[in-house]
């Protein structure tokens, strides 16, 4: 079997948009065909694309507000006014309409989320004493909360999944679980752990249609880098997440190794096994190449050549031409 990758306009909703189609192709008969993994990355390019033009919620914001309320999937139907096993299709994979993604998006909002509660006349009292303690709870941490974000869209430019994220929410938490794996398995220099990044995120998108940690990446004259991975990496070792350790080189230039803190351990739980793969993976490929080499091999990608000369960022859709 061959696979063959070609620009199709595909359907969805009365909308079009442009998806790179993957199936394998029968040598013998010609006949075309996909499994199911590549009808899920097929599927998955053509809704992210429908989600993004409507600001229809994700799957992974949908099952994170609820999270944010400690409430099942049932009971957040009921709040919303959905049918009773909706919500949790949504959090599955089905896209909402318009107007539930509405209702969706206005949950996230803690002060909105109970006045939807307090128009809920089906919950039990006792419920919705728990909900309201939660909510106040929430509304407390707001502060925080707000920092949190605004850190993030500081580091990586955006809150909404895009393109450019790879269709996820950028997770500054995940991504840096990422860096401190990387630092536990290579004890990398900056450059090359750049590399390792993108790599692993841009592999992630080939073969789901999603990055891993939804950061941007940037062309710039040593190869693909996160969006602000200097202030990233600082951040990062302030925490202790991480140790890095300077050299100063002899042609006047300074080195940034990555050494691992002890007291800080890898947390898998936050990946699945196919992220997981992935990593260990991008790893292996990598655990002998020097530097200078990955840099070489990072030139050669074409996400590389057409944005480096005016250091855009890279559209994850270059993921599926990755050498």
């Amino acid at each position: 079997m061959n696979i063959v990758k070609e620009w199709r306009t595909m359907n969805f909703r009365k909308d079009e948009f442009r998806v790179l189609f993957h199936s394998y192709q029968c040598k013998d008969t010609g006949e075309c065909f996909e499994d199911d993994a590549f009808a899920q990355l097929n599927y998955n390019q053509l809704v992210n694309q429908y989600r993004v033009k409507y600001g229809i919620p994700f799957p992974e914001q949908i099952i994170s507000i609820r999270n944010k309320y400690n409430l099942s999937a049932v009971k957040m139907s009921e709040i919303l006014g959905f049918g009773t096993n909706v919500y949790r299709q949504y959090e599955g994979g089905e896209v909402p309409n318009q107007s539930n993604a509405k209702l969706i998006k206005l949950a996230d909002d803690p002060h909105e989320f109970k006045k939807l509660v307090d128009y809920c006349s089906t919950l039990d009292w006792k419920l919705v004493a728990k909900i309201n303690r939660t909510i106040d709870n929430l509304l407390e941490g707001l502060k925080k909360y707000k920092f949190e974000k605004q850190l993030e869209h500081y580091f990586f430019g955006t809150f909404n999944p895009n393109i450019f994220t790879g269709f996820k929410t950028p997770d500054l938490r995940k991504f840096s679980e990422m860096v401190v794996y990387f630092t536990e398995k290579l004890e990398p220099w900056k450059t090359k752990l750049n590399k390792l990044l993108f790599y692993s995120d841009f592999t992630m998108f080939r073969q789901t249609g999603f990055s891993m940690s939804g950061i941007p990446y940037r062309a710039i004259q040593m190869g693909p880098v996160p969006n602000n991975f200097n202030s990233i990496f600082e951040y990062l070792a302030n925490k202790d997440d991480l140790d890095i350790l300077y050299t100063n080189f002899a042609d006047g230039g300074i080195g940034e190794q990555f050494k691992p803190n002890p007291d800080k351990a890898f947390n898998n739980k936050l990946f699945s096994e196919a992220e997981l793969h992935i990593l260990e993976s991008v790893t292996e490929r990598f655990k002998n190449t020097s530097t200078y080499e990955i840099i070489e091999i990072s030139h050669k990608e074409k996400g590389w050549i057409e944005n480096n000369s005016e250091k855009k960022l890279i559209d994850y859709n270059y993921a599926f031409v990755l050498n």
